[in-house]
């Protein structure tokens, strides 16, 4: 049978994407070596099998104390590794405390708002996770870091991996639902993002990208959260836009350091990652995204008119952090990648958070500049 995939590399990214889909779908190996457009065959003398004989059951954690047949579907969603839940929580806080000041909104609606976006984060993360590995089964096998996780190991079918990512779904939308109905129609887009992604990585050397306009998409979120049509408030818009592409930087810059922890074995077997492309000069392109970060936090800011408190703490704690974790991260060491990955999210969203709660703090004694009347969204929690 002749390969669903064309001998001539140079077809555009949507088509490339197309492709991979058509494969997937149809039945064909999804995992082909992109850069000669050969099929790839996993080596025989790697027996999956021999994988179940390595797992051991979780005995510490919350998930340790689940029945056991829950633990392959906690496993899936990452529940006993929360850091990417806090990544993607984050563009959402950082977004709300903006508005928050923004509109000088209560502080029971700004605390209600942002646990419902932990709450979202949680339970979408672990669907983007579900879909990740959905596309990954047969090629997680072949890598150290995810040889065990749970369709990897056939711990559970991948018909139970789609059941139960239409089970996130629908988890995620009720939580949707709790937002402004305008929120719909900027949280559902992201869907495309998440189920495109695990795609990227098998045509181009910048997944990442694409992860972070996933990641970063909670950037959007906060303002229409908390009442604000970002189709009618132009600093809004801009601040938003400005935000969103500092998210994505960062994104790219922690995920960058993520995926050296796989370079080994994503060279063997073919897939991409910025990682793989700038091996050589990897902490100069983080340096640059730290910059580029930096300088969109503070544009964004200004579009706000913010005060000293947000251009100064934001700017200095993401750049301390963010130079520190490139200064200190060993590249060659997986445990060091995962230490910068795992804590960094607390250094530098932590720092952005407290400087914005800051803004909003000392902004809440001065009289609404921006709003002539408290938005629907928060008008209840107003005695």
């Amino acid at each position: 049978m002749q390969s669903v995939w064309l001998r001539n590399c140079s077809n555009s990214f949507p088509t490339l994407i197309l492709k991979a889909a058509t494969a997937y779908t149809s039945g064909n190996d999804p995992y082909r070596r992109f850069h000669n457009c050969q099929p790839y065959h996993p080596s025989p003398t790697i027996p999956r099998t021999s994988k179940l004989l390595d797992y051991q059951p979780p005995k510490t954690g919350l998930i340790s104390l689940l029945p056991a047949s829950w633990i392959p579907y906690a496993e899936l969603a990452r529940l006993n590794k929360p850091a990417g839940t806090y990544y993607l929580f984050f563009p959402c806080l950082f977004s709300t405390l903006m508005a928050a000041s923004y509109t000088h909104a209560p502080p029971l609606a700004v605390l209600q708002t942002s646990l419902l976006f932990l709450t979202g984060a949680l339970i979408m993360r672990g669907a983007g996770c579900t879909i990740n590995d959905l596309w990954d089964r047969n090629l997680d096998p072949y890598v150290a870091r995810t040889k065990l996780r749970p369709l990897a190991r056939r711990a559970i079918t991948p018909f139970q991996g789609i059941a139960f990512t239409g089970f996130q779904l629908l988890a995620g939308l009720g939580v949707l639902l709790q937002f402004p109905t305008s929120c719909l129609f900027y949280g559902i887009p992201s869907l495309l993002l998440v189920a495109t992604y695990p795609l990227a990585k098998r045509v181009t050397h910048y997944p990442q990208f694409v992860l972070g306009l996933a990641f970063s998409w909670g950037a959007f979120m906060g303002f229409p959260a908390l009442g604000v049509d970002l189709l009618s408030a132009g600093a809004a818009a801009k601040a938003v836009a400005a935000l969103y592409t500092s998210c994505v930087s960062w994104t790219v810059l922690y995920d960058m350091i993520y995926a050296h922890m796989d370079i080994k074995d994503d060279a063997k077997i073919g897939i991409k990652s910025i990682a793989l492309r700038h091996e050589k000069e990897t902490k100069a392109v983080l340096s640059g995204l730290a910059v580029g970060q930096t300088t969109l936090l503070a544009a964004a800011g200004t579009f706000l008119g913010a005060s000293p408190i947000f251009l100064v703490g934001t700017s200095a704690s993401t750049a301390a952090t963010l130079g520190l974790m490139i200064w200190k991260v060993k590249l060659k060491d997986a445990s060091s990648c995962w230490w910068w990955f795992k804590y960094g999210a607390w250094f530098t969203g932590g720092g952005i958070s407290l400087s914005l709660l800051a803004e909003y703090i000392t902004r809440g004694n001065q009289s609404p500049g921006h709003v002539e009347m408290p938005p629907a969204a928060w008008r209840e929690f107003i005695p």
